[in-house]
């Protein structure tokens, strides 16, 4: 078994493996050549679908690296190829819109060996524009921190915007571009949930983490650049449907059956109405909203 499988899902996004690679592969305290120094990784790249020659270069790179040629059939599924091939006592998840520094794997994964407590960690993770990732720490969605965070802009009950963002801490939720996870943790509570085709698989896996009596961390030792979204801008009406999906398949799958059938019915019409007005805006804006 290696210490570490890092797995990368793509979808028409080689200029920014042609970025994330070269960081992963000068990571110090890891090693992708079987050596015995430091951690011992692999990388899998799961592409789902681009058909922009993605596949091609990757298996013509000079990295050593499994490429796994997929069809788009969502986050989570593609990310669950990769898992099941994997062959780490840890598993990461890492978007191809990432760059990691040369020492982010091995803190991270020092970390964890320290914390066998903690089943799901997640690092700090700073945008193109400097500023924080919000996603990176997160309180389970609920009809109220949602209805604040989504219709009154107030994100305190949901991203811990109120909390000092060095300071390490338990956590709800981590985000799936940089989630860190034992792979005994995912033999007891399974893969990530198909049904979440895009955003909320994470969430759902945090959810079930705690609950098999794990703990989830967010890790601010270590910083990483995230270039949010730049998948799903590429699909931005299908993302946008997905995105409100996922809020859908969420509430069904951990509130509904504690509500009343209206009160659940009225959450399904605030979700689609909302997508619906956002439909619209879109039709006229340049740079359409994707997951907001």
């Amino acid at each position: 078994m290696l210490d570490l499988s890092i797995i990368i899902l793509s979808f028409k996004s080689k200029d920014h493996l042609a970025v994330l690679l070269p960081s992963i592969f000068a990571s110090e305290g890891v090693n992708f050549n079987n050596s015995a120094d430091g951690y011992s990784a692999e990388v899998i790249v799961v592409d789902n679908g681009s058909g922009d020659g993605t596949i091609q270069w990757l298996q013509a790179t000079s990295y050593k690296l499994q490429a796994i040629q997929n069809i788009n059939n969502g986050f989570a599924a593609g990310n669950n190829i990769g898992i099941k091939r994997a062959t780490g006592k840890y598993i990461l998840l890492l978007n191809p819109d990432t760059k990691v520094g040369p020492e982010t794997f091995k803190t991270m994964l020092d970390f964890m060996e320290s914390r066998p407590d903690v089943g799901i960690s997640g690092c700090k993770l700073i945008k193109a524009n400097g500023e924080l990732d919000l996603a990176c720490r997160r309180r389970f969605p609920n009809p109220w921190n949602s209805f604040k965070r989504l219709f009154l802009k107030d994100n305190r009950d949901y991203n811990y915007s109120n909390v000092d963002e060095n300071q390490s801490m338990e956590v709800d939720s981590v985000v799936g571009a940089f989630l860190l996870i034992q792979k005994s943790v995912i033999d007891k509570i399974g893969l990530l949930d198909e049904s979440f085709f895009m955003y909320g698989e994470d969430l759902d896996w945090c959810w079930r983490c705690k609950q098999a009596g794990f703990k989830v961390w967010y890790y601010p030792k270590v910083t990483a650049f995230h270039y949010k979204g730049e998948s799903s801008k590429k699909a931005p009406f299908k993302m946008l449907k997905a995105f409100h999906d996922s809020m859908w398949i969420f509430y069904q799958k951990r509130y509904a059956d504690s509500y009343f059938f209206l009160f659940n019915w009225l959450i399904w019409l605030g979700i689609y109405s909302r997508l619906s007005a956002l439909l619209v805006v879109n039709l006229v804006k340049r740079r359409p909203i994707v997951s907001k």
